[in-house]
């Protein structure tokens, strides 16, 4: 799928951060983890139900092949390590 500067403009102002994963010729755009969406994927105990749960928590706009084949599905999972990274924290006893 592909999406114009505008429409990509439009979806960070509701959204926030956006990350555009594709596969192949299919594409989606999904935002940023809150708190709240891993918060609510975090009571899912099957690891494969876990990473279809935040995609579709996640999900903002693209080809539904990303959440329907299998190859689209496990390829988007293997980028989702790099959309949940987060700031690294400094710790110093006083």
């Amino acid at each position: 799928m592909k999406f114009t500067e505008k429409q990509i403009q439009e979806m960070k102002k509701k959204h926030g951060t956006l990350f555009l994963i594709t596969v192949d010729d299919k594409s989606c755009i999904i935002h940023k983890p809150t708190r709240q969406d891993l918060s609510y994927v975090s009571v899912v105990k099957d690891p494969m139900k876990m990473n279809e749960t935040l995609l579709k928590q996640l999900w903002v706009d693209g080809d539904k092949e990303m959440l329907e084949d299998d190859d689209c599905f496990m390829a988007v999972c293997n980028k989702m390590s790099e959309v949940l990274k987060v700031k690294e924290a400094e710790i110093k006893k006083l």
